[in-house]
């Protein structure tokens, strides 16, 4: 069989062609302060983990935010506290490796919205033209598959108001909710299509939405089906008539909203949090001739130091879920400083090894 680039094998993977793939593609996210680690441990100076591990997915963003002047407000040997470009106030550890705290969030009120949301209007300023144009001519020439990458809906929104007063909205003030999703959503659209005229040509879209927990979703499917199911469906509409497939982010238990995802035309769902129910194999049992999946393999055993637990995690569910394609290695959710250099190089190892097809 020819050598497949990434772009190839994971178009192969995400039409279901294993007739066409000679392995699984790999693709991962590390946290910054994971690198670092890796860094001291071995990873090649100037080398970062996408060039290392061969991940085959690149990504490329417009700014969405209404792109307030980001400020440092205080900071010591351990933390950052700043302003964001949302108008937000956040603590972050100065590697940023974990969640930030959020101290204050800029909207209290409708009215402080509507004070927003005429910032939300489409430009060329959004786009860094010359680092992100190089990058991306880069990363076209190696062969990956590149997609536009963007925050969309509830989570999106999360920067803007406060999760508990976001969450009482969604009941009592939905036409609100609404047109704060549909803001944004419309900004989201209009980047894309800017960029493309730039210079980009993307093979798919990549949008973040977190909507569940551990236990579940953060509010009823009713809500979903009422208040986002239709954004969802155009933002799919609008991507697919670019020619572009789209994969969606959604930690958290979100079973319950897998159907409406699939009716809206996403076709791939990341991370499958472990942590949360979200099983790779039941998933693929239940959904596989209608969706991709990406990720499913638990990070807390890739910090072990016994071996034996992520070869069984990795052979049990890659042998599984490959079959017919429509899988993409991914961690279920990011890769956290506690996994050392060589530990991880073992995973990568072991999915190659029981991601191959022939």
């Amino acid at each position: 069989m020819i050598d497949l680039t990434p772009r190839e094998r994971v178009i192969a993977a995400l039409e279901h062609r294993e007739d066409r793939l000679d392995r699984i593609p790999i693709q991962d996210s590390p946290w910054g302060a994971t690198v670092s680690r890796w860094i001291r441990e071995g990873l090649p100076d100037g080398m970062s983990p996408e060039d290392y591990f061969g991940y085959e997915i690149a990504q490329f963003s417009a700014d969405t935010s209404p792109m307030f002047p980001v400020e440092v407000i205080r900071e010591d040997a351990e933390y950052i506290v700043e302003r964001t470009s949302f108008g937000g106030i956040r603590r972050n550890h100065r590697d940023y490796s974990t969640t930030p705290e959020i101290i204050d969030w800029p909207c209290k009120t409708r009215e402080d919205w509507e004070k927003i949301k005429v910032r939300l209007q489409p430009s060329e300023r959004r786009v860094d033209w010359v680092s992100a144009l190089n990058a991306y001519h880069r990363e076209r020439s190696r062969g990956r598959f590149i997609m536009y990458g963007a925050a969309v809906g509830y989570d999106k929104i999360q920067n803007y108001v406060k999760s508990d007063q976001l969450l009482k909205a969604v009941i009592r003030d939905p036409e609100w909710v609404k047109d704060m999703y549909w803001t944004d959503a419309r900004l989201v659209m209009e980047m894309c299509d800017i960029m493309i005229r730039g210079g980009f040509k993307f093979d798919g879209a990549f949008l973040y939405c977190d909507l569940g927990y551990r236990k579940g979703l953060f509010f009823s499917p009713r809500h979903y089906e009422e208040q986002l199911h239709p954004v969802f469906k155009e933002l799919c509409r609008f991507f697919k008539s670019r020619g572009m497939y789209v994969f969606l982010h959604c930690c958290g238990n979100v079973k319950d909203l897998i159907p409406y995802f699939i009716e809206e035309g996403i076709e791939v769902l990341q991370p499958l949090e472990v942590k949360a129910g979200m099983d790779l194999i039941e998933l693929k049992e239940k959904y596989g001739d209608e969706m991709t999946f990406m990720g499913g393999i638990d990070t807390r055993l890739m910090a072990l130091n016994d071996p034996k637990p992520i070869e069984e995690e990795i052979k049990k569910k890659v042998v599984f879920a490959k079959q017919g394609g429509g899988y993409i290695y991914h961690s279920d959710h990011s890769v956290p400083n506690n996994v050392s250099f060589q530990n991880y190089k073992r995973v990568i190892e072991l999915v190659h090894k029981y991601g191959r097809y022939r």
